[in-house]
């Protein structure tokens, strides 16, 4: 089964279960084998009714799309996360599978290809929406992805002000580190302009070990109304990832997040 048969678009308020072989119940997470030290839950919402965002006539944009996947491979087992714009959900998915997936990666280099094909993948598709899209439009575009291994491995890579964060005992922090001179060259940008301007490429890797906790992907709406420490604060203690992300979405609504909204939780135990 190739991962673009298994990418959603989700839409309004209805939730629809992603997940493999689970004979179409509504059922949205599923503990999926990893290390006999770990296991993996995850849960997602995506609130696409938000009509109060532009204040205007104009058709709503497509919600954001989640994906989830299993690859299996000769050596290895995989698992693909994504929360993406309409604009690159489909652009870097299909490129994760014909660039990695596809073409069975060993253990020794996965965490090296993986981040390779993931930086690529970004690239490919925020360069194509730069010729395909207005300039005003293309601040819009984002994603987050993020691939576990059942070899422990943990590589994400994020786009525009969407991203990843993960909460290690209690902490919150975001994998790697984005260009110091990328981002002074933001800051300057948005200051003399005026103007809303959108996070460059992140990609990093570390290990999964026991202090991990939990990752929280999410788009523009999350983070506009909150900080990396407090989503982490506010879920912490919410065991059920579906439950975690749903308050999440509710919370950002609570505080009027101007931008779209969604987000998945990935949880270890």
């Amino acid at each position: 089964m190739r991962l673009k048969d298994l990418h959603l678009k989700l839409k309004g308020l209805r939730q629809k279960s992603f997940l493999i072989g689970d004979g179409g119940s509504k059922k949205r997470k599923q503990k999926i084998s990893m290390p006999p030290w770990i296991a993996l839950l995850h849960g997602y919402r995506v609130v696409e009714d938000q009509s109060f965002i532009s204040g205007s006539d104009e058709a709503e944009p497509e919600a954001d799309s989640v994906v989830a996947h299993r690859e299996r491979t000769e050596e290895l087992e995989l698992w693909f996360f994504g929360v993406s714009n309409a604009q690159v959900g489909d652009r870097v998915t299909e490129y994760m599978q014909s660039h990695l997936f596809d073409r069975n990666p060993k253990e020794s280099q996965i965490r090296r290809k993986s981040e390779e094909t993931m930086r690529k993948a970004y690239l490919g598709a925020r360069a194509e929406i730069r010729e395909t899209h207005k300039a005003d439009e293309t601040w819009r575009a984002g994603s987050v992805s993020v691939l576990v291994t059942n070899t422990g491995e943990l590589v994400t890579a994020s786009m525009g002000n969407y991203r990843a964060v993960v909460c290690r005992a209690a902490v919150a922090h975001e994998i790697g580190s984005r260009d110091q001179q990328s981002a002074k060259r933001y800051w300057s940008r948005r200051l003399i302009s005026g103007n809303k301007q959108s996070k460059g490429l992140l990609v990093g890797a570390e290990r999964i070990d026991a202090p991990t906790e939990f990752i929280i992907l999410a788009s523009t709406g999350i983070w506009e109304v909150m900080n990396d420490q407090e989503a982490v604060r506010l879920i912490r203690y919410i065991d059920d990832p579906q439950k975690a992300a749903e308050y999440l979405a509710y919370e950002a609504l609570n505080r009027r997040s101007k931008s779209r909204i969604s987000c998945l939780i990935i949880r270890f135990h």
